[in-house]
């Protein structure tokens, strides 16, 4: 899929900024009394909760693109051997979010209000990084393991962000499996430049991404009411990715891909298929 990896090459004011991003990696260690092996079995238990209850695209068309493409991403990382697995929700609501252990979802809504191939591949980058930095062991330690399937939901659906839902989650004592904290929103990011810089893709579609979510949350605020509640995305932020980007160096910079002919068909393929079913009631 495209050109080599490309090593990640940062003028002194990305570092600068890598740099005090990775300080707060201090507050993850949290997650390493969780071993590995019990990492990849807690993401695999929900996975296959995921793939017992919920919609996926399951064309071979999208799966094998989005598959390939986060394989590309996820082998130039420090933890290259989890079995990872790239999934697409069959939900209209625009998110994405990670389980332990290498498992990555993107909802279907999501991918279709993508341009080109370097805006979804900095959304798996993003939560690539989540995996990488194990920020993901560290929300369902939070969780305690209890009612991880009502986390879930609310990771798929945007049912949970109505009032009463909100309310009926908080008496069951339940984490939402997918927030987290502006930290490590940043670190992901920040992962997410060095992904996609690696396997030899523009992280130009961070920031064209993020801009596009702020779009959608004044036009069309009920697709996205799920992404802003797992990922908090402001003005500031898009500017920090900017930054980050800026910080690559410019030889490098411009002769990654942004966009492929492959992603296109996935594409035209996605939009082609039935529509999404609605969102199945709260468990």
């Amino acid at each position: 899929m495209g050109a080599a990896p490309h090593p990640v090459v940062l003028r002194r004011s990305g570092q600068s900024a890598l740099g005090a991003i990775a300080v707060a990696l201090l507050l993850g260690v949290t997650a390493c009394s969780v071993s590995e092996e019990r990492e990849i079995a807690l993401g695999r238990t929900n996975a296959e909760e995921i793939a017992a209850k919920y919609p996926l695209v399951t064309d071979s068309v999208v799966a094998a693109y989005v598959q390939a493409l986060g394989m590309r991403l996820a082998r130039g990382t420090s933890r290259p051997s989890l079995p990872w697995r790239f999934t697409v929700v069959d939900s209209k609501d625009v998110n994405a979010f990670a389980l332990p252990g290498g498992f990555v979802y993107v909802n279907r809504g999501l991918i279709e209000h993508t341009e080109r191939m370097d805006e979804l591949a900095g959304v798996l980058g993003h939560e690539i990084g989540h995996i990488v930095r194990r920020h993901s062991v560290q929300q369902l330690k939070r969780n305690g393991g209890t009612r991880v399937g009502v986390a879930l939901f609310c990771a798929v659906t945007s049912v949970c962000d109505s009032h009463t839902a909100r309310i009926a989650i908080d008496l069951g004592g339940a984490a939402w499996l997918a927030r987290h904290s502006r930290v490590a929103e940043a670190e992901a990011d920040s992962e997410a430049v060095a992904n996609t810089v690696r396997a030899g893709v523009s992280p130009e579609g961070i920031p064209v991404m993020f801009q596009t979510m702020l779009t959608m949350r004044a036009n069309e605020p009920g697709l996205v009411q799920t992404f802003f509640g797992s990922h908090p995305v402001e003005e500031d932020r898009i500017a920090t990715t900017r930054h980050l980007v800026e910080g690559v160096d410019p030889r490098i910079l411009r002769i990654l891909e942004r966009d492929d002919a492959d992603f296109q068909t996935m594409k035209r393929r996605l939009t082609s298929l039935p529509k999404s079913p609605a969102a199945p009631a709260l468990p």
